[in-house]
């Protein structure tokens, strides 16, 4: 893999907590993204439930739309810390905001991320797709796309897609591969539907792994099958 976007949900960023930012996760992911960034350039798409969980408040009565843009900013914050993060790592962060805010997050542009990727940058894609209604999924894919990704690595707490929640269903069992359509017609909750879609619809393969597992990262940068491919 020469580029990939890897996916970070906000939850695996808080670590035991159910709540915030833990920069000891944080610092050990970037200790492993700065083992492969020099054979690979990395875009990384960063979800905000940790921070903000709009489903949650939409079933309290918020409207989902306001929901999602506080969703946005959340992506944002996260966006921040972990580019912190980064530099801690000895690692170039370069920050975009689908929302961009001046003096905080320049505006996303596909050129501008295909150059800071190309000079060596790694990239943070924040504020989601700029659009409500869409998950940060569907943004890691989108992206992918926009950007000539070779593959989209979903991070996960698992080591993989499994027929049921492997926490709830000990019979749960863990799939190597899967097709776009049996992720879609077996309802797996890889990936929303409209994600799953469009990498379908481009060719975009995907990789759900467990991130907490040291080394793992590496081991897919270097071709080993890991966790669960689906195209």
């Amino acid at each position: 893999m020469k580029r990939i976007v890897l996916k970070l949900s906000g939850e695996a960023l808080a670590g035991e907590a159910e709540f915030g930012f833990d920069p000891a996760i944080a610092d050990r992911i970037c200790a492993e993204i700065a083992g492969v960034a020099k054979r690979c350039q990395i875009a990384i798409v960063l979800g905000g439930g940790n921070l903000f969980r709009g489903g949650a408040l939409e079933l309290a009565g918020m409207d989902r739309v306001t929901g999602d843009h506080i969703g946005m900013l959340a992506t944002l914050m996260n966006g921040l810390a972990f580019g912190d993060c980064l530099k801690r790592a000895q690692l170039k962060p370069r920050l975009f905001s689908s929302v961009p805010i001046s003096g905080i997050a320049r505006g996303y542009s596909r050129d501008d991320a295909v150059q800071a990727l190309e000079e060596g940058a790694v990239v943070i894609l924040a504020g989601g797709t700029g659009n409500p209604l869409f998950t940060t999924d569907t943004t890691a894919t989108l992206r992918g796309i926009e950007i000539g990704a070779d593959c989209v690595l979903k991070a996960t707490k698992v080591d993989g897609v499994y027929s049921a929640d492997p926490m709830l269903d000990p019979a749960a069992i863990r799939y190597d591969r899967l097709t776009y359509d049996q992720v879609i017609s077996q309802d797996l909750k890889v990936m929303d539907t409209a994600a799953i879609a469009l990498c379908r619809d481009h060719g975009m393969p995907v990789v759900v792994f467990d991130m907490a597992s040291v080394g793992t990262l590496t081991r897919l940068i270097n071709g080993e099958m890991v966790g669960t491919r689906i195209d």
